[in-house]
């Protein structure tokens, strides 16, 4: 999930700057809610910056099943696996409203010493140790703790900090964090639950997720805690 490394920052300053000099040609559209960037297998030689809204990355597996990959919020940037493919490995699709910058990864490419192109090897980088991250807790963590974790890294790149929490406005549903996880809505539902009985979690009167990091960690963190995939 392109989450909270400075070198997903650094690209995205990087291309703001260079869309504003000129140096390179940026194209601003919007997306309405559910609508496609673009589509697993089509062919696409852009990488995008998120302005404003959330976008969501996905892919099935050989049975069918959807499988949520990422989601992307204002100053993130995706998109990147066209610089390897030339056809998209993921469909990528807005969650609510969103301002998006698209660039030609050609662009980015021609002048090996410029920083936009460092900065693309730097995120490309940092996706890579993500994913391994991703894998790595795939193995080692039942459900559970793959929902922790998960949250606090939601927490950390979208929540609005307030009273030793992590707000977050955006809505999340079950449905998409159980396609992050890879269990079962109803599964989902359970843990939050137990999350809230430990006070790792609750929910405001107006329906938002806060996410009490240090608490949650702490759950996390307890090796006695195990529910099974």
């Amino acid at each position: 999930m392109g989450l909270f490394c400075n070198t997903e920052r650094s690209l995205a300053d990087a291309l703001r700057e260079a869309v504003r000099r000129g140096t390179i040609r940026g194209t601003r559209f919007h997306v309405g809610r559910r609508e496609h960037v673009y589509n697993l297998g089509q062919p696409d030689a852009h990488i995008y910056l998120v302005e404003s809204g959330q976008v969501k990355t996905l892919t099935h597996t050989r049975d069918g099943k959807q499988c949520l990959l990422s989601i992307h919020g204002p100053g993130d940037v995706f998109g990147e696996s066209s610089v390897l493919a030339a056809n998209r490995t993921e469909t990528a699709q807005a969650m609510q409203i969103t301002t998006l910058v698209q660039v030609r990864v050609a662009q980015m490419m021609t002048d090996r010493e410029s920083p936009l192109r460092e900065a693309l090897i730097g995120h490309m980088a940092n996706r890579l140790q993500e994913q391994q991250q991703v894998i790595a807790n795939l193995v080692t963590m039942d459900s559970e703790h793959r929902l922790a974790a998960l949250l606090v890294n939601l927490g950390k790149k979208f929540g609005t900090p307030r009273d030793q929490t992590a707000l977050i406005r955006d809505r999340i549903t079950q449905e998409e964090l159980a396609e992050m996880v890879g269990t079962t809505r109803s599964r989902i539902g359970y843990f939050l639950k137990r999350f809230s009985v430990a006070g790792a979690v609750h929910r405001t009167e107006d329906a938002h997720l806060c996410i009490h990091i240090a608490e949650l960690t702490d759950y996390l963190e307890d090796s006695s805690l195990s529910a099974g995939p």
